[in-house]
């Protein structure tokens, strides 16, 4: 474990046959997130039956906002396991520890500042009872920013319960799902092997590769939340920076091994061009939320064109743009 972002996709070991196996696996990363890690222990702990269904445990990666054992303890009451690294990995490599200490038949990772609604564990089940063939298993998610304020749910994949269809096209083509929404089998981990590549990205490169290889069924319920935009969000301070562009760059191109030649230029154009409709769009109502942020808006503006060049994505910064206009007129009246 010396590289904090492995060049290749980490090893996760089959469980040793001498062990009691409940069917889920719920591992929590977390790294500076102590005042959204007890919500998200209480949405787990909430739906939990037993040790026979399921695994949870918070894998720490030297956190320095508080005493994460403590918290754990508290809100666990015995129940939550701890482990904490002996000192600061990173994510990937964190994510690495925490699928290998899963001991479940399906692993759920549950970062430590998102959470899950009542009874997301019983569909997912449902689901794998249903289509025992998939390799992972999705239900519909919603957003919740840092004033706790939920949006509603995203676009809805299917109508009803089943699998997705054209799956390795559609998410290969843009990131429609997040981790709090999706369990993995971890035979797939086993075979496929852990995050790697990239520090932003990492989870929409795992989605395309398991559905590269696996099918994958879907659940309209909205049964997650997924928390951005707090300034310790690695996506939200990977987009200050600019590295998510550069990440995205390096998803699209891994990618490309996962799908069939006659697929690979049309889906890489369209992943760009779905990115920097989105990013443009982003920079649009960050900079109507917070004026504050203009010259983070006009950054991902600016990253979104050169990503892609497209009607939408100009229209958006054009529309950031005449707003920028209007508050200095404004301003200077």
């Amino acid at each position: 474990m010396n590289e904090r972002i492995p060049k290749a996709p980490p090893e996760i070991l089959p469980v040793p046959n001498n062990i009691d196996r409940p069917l889920f696996s719920v591992m929590i990363p977390s790294y500076n997130c102590i005042h959204y890690l007890k919500q998200a222990l209480e949405s787990v702990l909430a739906q939990d039956t037993g040790k026979d269904f399921m695994q949870i445990e918070v894998v720490d990666d030297c956190s320095t906002d508080g005493d994460v054992a403590a918290l754990v303890n508290n809100i666990g009451n015995g129940r939550v396991s701890f482990f904490q690294q002996s000192k600061n990995l990173g994510s990937l490599r964190n994510f690495e520890t925490c699928l290998n200490r899963a001991t479940g038949f399906y692993i759920h990772l549950l970062h430590g500042d998102d959470l899950v609604k009542q009874g997301f564990y019983e569909e997912i089940k449902s689901l794998y009872n249903k289509y025992p063939e998939i390799g992972s298993a999705i239900t519909n998610f919603n957003w919740i920013d840092e004033n706790e304020i939920e949006s509603n749910p995203t676009l809805t994949l299917l109508p009803e319960c089943g699998i997705l269809n054209n799956w390795l096209y559609k998410i290969a083509s843009r990131q429609m799902v997040q981790p709090p929404a999706v369990v993995v089998k971890r035979s797939v981990y086993e075979k496929l092997g852990g995050f790697f590549g990239v520090h932003y990205g990492e989870d929409w490169e795992m989605w395309i590769r398991i559905a590269s290889q696996y099918s994958v069924a879907y659940s309209p319920k909205c049964l997650a939340t997924y928390r951005g935009g707090h300034n310790s969000n690695i996506s939200t301070r990977s987009i200050f920076s600019g590295e998510n562009f550069r990440d995205l760059s390096t998803v699209i191109d891994i990618a490309q091994s996962y799908l069939p030649k006659s697929k690979r230029k049309s889906l890489k154009q369209l992943a760009k061009k779905n990115f920097s409709i989105s990013y443009s769009k982003s920079s649009y109502k960050l900079f109507k939320k917070n004026y504050a942020n203009k010259k983070i808006a006009f950054k991902l503006a600016l990253g979104a064109l050169k990503f892609n060049v497209n009607i939408r994505s100009v229209y958006w910064t054009s529309s950031l743009c005449l707003e920028y206009f209007k508050s200095l007129l404004k301003k200077n009246k």
